[in-house]
């Protein structure tokens, strides 16, 4: 792949063709076998997890004392092309900037692939590959958009429009939902704190329209299920509510508001949330694509704009990181108060407990350290575009990095954004003696034995959704942490890179990854350990006994594989007897007999379909709200079989069955019972059926 940038790029301004993204649904209906085959297959099995060996260290080049443009450009141009083709990732754009300005703007690979046209109106002869332009292309940047949203609500916190510590229901005509006593502030929202559930339904824009973002809020919003201020946990909602509370302060709309505001007074003259002129302008939008040879995708907006439909080149986002770095002599609008304010921790330990002695969320960025040195940054993710800002603001520089593609799997996006903004604070600022220490030089905490006891488990992400159906992924998806005999841990995998990865505690309940950078915080009550923070937005919570993998997992594929067997043996079983002329069974009892078979197979129709809307419901498009309630109407079918099957166990000595039989029977009894067990555990009967 060939670097490209703004002077040598063709022109982007052919129409936009009709996009058909079969990748995408490959990845969906690959993640449905996955599922079905855990459910019916595992015999007692958690799901597979990495081995517990962690990853070596990463060893890091040396460069220069300082960024030059020269450098720079060098590097990114050795280290992305390559990176790219290895993960199968379309196109990347990049900025650098440094010592208040913009060093560098890059592109690499392509906003057009030129590939993937031989169907429908557009001719593969009419597409030629365009190269990416870091001036002219839009990339959508996700979750992104929320440094700039609050960037809006900052400005007005300055002219003292908003208090960052007033409830929230103060400057809405709706009450968000609540279930506890501790009212939501601006500031919660901003530090991802409100206590928000996931929601999933209806966040994919699929064509380039607006959306109504008091609808938005109002229709079926995620239920509260964390104290405000306690637990961090990214939330679309949340900032979702911070947009509209502009509008509802300023009278605007939260895009007209944001343009005139904070994107033109930086000079991001391209850059818009405006999700229906995207194709206006002289500016370009990038194809989303699955890989690099795969069909270019359809368009995919965010029905909550404040959280997630900024479109922005990469020069924009140069503007915007100087913004963020100047103190208030940048592009920026904001005073070196304010700035001050928005770049320092949000919360302390009044709310977050021991929480507050790791990377905590900023009043619109997130923390990191990487080998001593404090960083400030943010990831945006959307179907097809993954994004990334990193900001050192004592140093005065930033890089942005945005992709086209999600490549070869789940991790191949990630890997290359870590290379790129990993390797730039590695090499451009790495760890020195003022910075750091070396690790024999790190006291190892004397309380690390009682503490990794306290730590054993299993955790899920606070990111969850706790109260719909979709309470079930949290069985697939925990998180082990296992104590070691001389006092560290492991984490596997590690949420943070799906690796297994090692810690040994430095402090009390700071943890430091042994063979990395990464610090892991622990929040205890008097008995053990219920909360693990990852990062400044990404908390573990402690899963219930009953609900960790093991057992929940072990309990239902025994249960369905049993089932299963019942199912597959009644009809040979039947066969046989008519081939052989044999004695038929007993009338007295059939109808509790074919009630059994019935609920079994219920049973089984039920964890096909909910192998198939589970991995659905959570991709782009939404689900049939008949198909979810048909999938529970299976499931409780499949559960009240307990009782015909018990009726039939009663009878069957009284009915003289063969041994066999009532060995068979009870069998098929305890499996509906596990099966009965799971369905309550898991959530997916939540009567409330929004998700």
């Amino acid at each position: 792949m060939n670097p490209a940038t703004a002077p040598d790029t063709g022109d982007p301004g052919s129409p936009r063709s009709s996009r058909v993204a079969l990748g995408a649904r490959g990845r969906i209906h690959r993640t449905v076998l996955a599922v079905t085959a855990t459910a019916l297959l595992a015999m007692g099995c958690a799901p597979h997890m990495p081995s517990t060996s962690p990853a070596p260290p990463v060893p890091r080049p040396a460069g220069p004392e300082e960024p030059t443009r020269d450098d720079v450009e060098a590097w990114l141009d050795g280290t992305l092309p390559a990176a790219l083709e290895a993960e199968g990732i379309a196109g990347a754009t990049v900025s650098v900037v440094a010592d208040g300005e913009i060093l560098t703007s890059r592109g690499y690979g392509y906003s057009e692939t030129g590939t993937g046209y031989e169907y429908g109106e557009t001719a593969a002869g009419d597409v030629v590959a365009t190269p990416v332009d870091p001036e002219e292309n839009l990339f959508q940047v996700g979750e992104l958009s929320e440094p700039v949203t609050a960037t809006a609500a900052m400005l007005l916190v300055e002219s003292g429009e908003l208090d960052l510590d007033t409830d929230v229901t103060e400057y809405l005509d709706f009450a968000p939902p609540s279930s506890f006593d501790t009212p939501v502030t601006l500031r919660h929202l901003l530090t991802h704190t409100g206590g928000y559930e996931e929601r999933y339904r209806g966040r994919t824009l699929l064509d380039d329209g607006e959306v109504d973002l008091r609808a938005r809020l109002t229709t079926d919003p995620p239920e509260q299920v964390h104290e405000p201020g306690t637990v961090p946990s990214r939330s679309e909602y949340g900032y979702a509510l911070v947009g509209h509370i502009i509008e509802r302060v300023t009278g605007d709309t939260f895009e007209d508001h944001v343009r005139e505001n904070v994107l033109d007074p930086i000079g991001m003259a391209d850059s818009d949330f405006h999700q229906d002129t995207l194709y206006d302008g002289d500016t370009r939008p990038s194809d989303g694509y699955e890989t690099d040879d795969s069909r270019p995708t359809w368009f995919e907006g965010s029905a909550s704009a404040p959280s997630g439909a900024l479109s922005t080149t990469a020069v924009d986002m140069a503007r915007f990181m100087l913004a963020l770095l100047e103190d208030g002599e940048g592009p920026g609008p904001l005073s070196s108060e304010t700035l001050d304010l928005m770049r320092g921790p949000g919360l302390d330990a009044d709310t977050l407990g021991t929480l507050a002695e790791g990377p905590r969320a900023t009043l619109g960025l997130l923390e990191e350290d990487r080998g001593g040195r404090r960083i400030l940054g943010y990831d945006g993710d959307s179907a097809f575009f993954h994004s990334r800002i990193r900001l050192h603001p004592d140093e005065g520089t930033g890089i942005f990095v945005s992709l086209n593609s999600n490549g070869h799997d789940e991790y191949s996006a990630a890997r290359v954004l870590d290379a790129v903004t990993e390797g730039f604070t590695d090499r451009y600022l790495p760890a020195g003696e003022e910075d750091g220490e070396d690790a024999e030089d790190i006291s190892i905490s004397p309380t690390r034995e009682e503490h990794a006891a306290m730590a054993e488990g299993r955790y899920v992400s606070s990111r969850s959704s706790y109260s719909t159906f979709l309470a079930v992924r949290d069985l697939f998806e925990q998180t082990r942490v296992t104590a070691r005999p001389d006092g560290t841990i492991v984490v596997s995998p590690d949420p943070t890179t799906g690796a297994p990865a090692a810690y040994e505690e430095i402090e009390p309940w700071v943890w430091r990854e042994m063979e990395g950078d990464r610090t892991l915080v622990m929040r205890a009550d008097d008995r053990e350990v219920r909360d693990l923070g990852f990062g400044a937005a990404l908390t573990m919570t402690r899963v219930d006994t009953v609900r960790e993998a093991p057992t929940a997992l072990t309990v239902l594929g025994v249960s369905l594989a049993i089932l299963l067997l019942a199912a597959l043996s009644w009809p040979i079983s039947a066969l046989v007897r008519r081939s052989l002329k044999g004695e038929p069974r007993a009338r007295d009892g059939r109808t509790a007999r074919v009630l059994t078979r019935g609920a079994v197979v219920c049973a089984l129709a039920a964890t096909a379909l909910w192998a198939w809307i589970v991995p659905e419901a959570t991709g782009t498009w939404d689900v049939a709200w008949s198909l979810i309630r048909s999938a529970q109407g299976f499931t409780l079918l499949g559960a009240l079989g307990v009782l015909p099957a018990a009726v039939s166990l009663v009878r069957a000595p009284r009915a003289r069955e063969r041994w066999f039989r009532v060995l068979a029977g009870a069998v098929v009894l305890a499996a509906l019972v596990g099966f009965a067990w799971s369905a309550a555990v898991s959530g997916v009967m939540a009567w409330d059926i929004t998700y």
